[in-house]
């Protein structure tokens, strides 16, 4: 008797354990969804002025830069905030699923499969700004 009650105890852990990384999966995920459309938004302003102004191309790369470093760092805020803990972790995740969503979607619509300086850099802006963001999702108070 003792060992089924044992038994149930450990199984709904587990199930427990299984809803809450199926959890924190999920918000990971938004915070990346969540990054992309606001880069996305952002880069389309930042194509408007570039179209309609004087501004030089030569802003293009940093300008892009930190778009990508504000958009990580809103999603994975965003996605740290429910979760609570391992801020660290999760952020980091977001800025990873970015950089790669990021890096296959160029690749596809016309720059290559190539890793250059810019795509180094951009991975490593995009993991440190997820790190940064999830630290930040995590310790705000709802």
């Amino acid at each position: 008797m003792i060992s089924n009650v044992s038994n149930l105890v450990k199984e709904k852990k587990i199930d427990d354990i299984s809803k809450e990384k199926n959890k924190n999966i999920i918000n990971v995920i938004k915070g990346a969804i969540i990054a992309i459309i606001l880069s996305l938004i952002f880069l389309t302003v930042y194509a408007a002025v570039l179209s309609f102004t004087n501004v030089s191309e030569n802003t293009m790369v940093p300008v892009v830069l930190v778009i990508t470093g504000i958009s990580i760092l809103i999603g994975s805020s965003m996605s740290s905030i429910s979760i609570k803990k391992k801020g660290l972790m999760n952020g980091a995740l977001v800025g990873l699923i970015y950089a790669i969503t990021l890096y296959i979607l160029s690749s596809i619509f016309g720059a290559g499969f190539s890793i250059g300086l810019n795509s180094i850099i951009m991975i490593i802006v995009a993991i440190i700004t997820g790190m940064i963001g999830g630290i930040i999702g995590v310790n705000l108070k709802n």
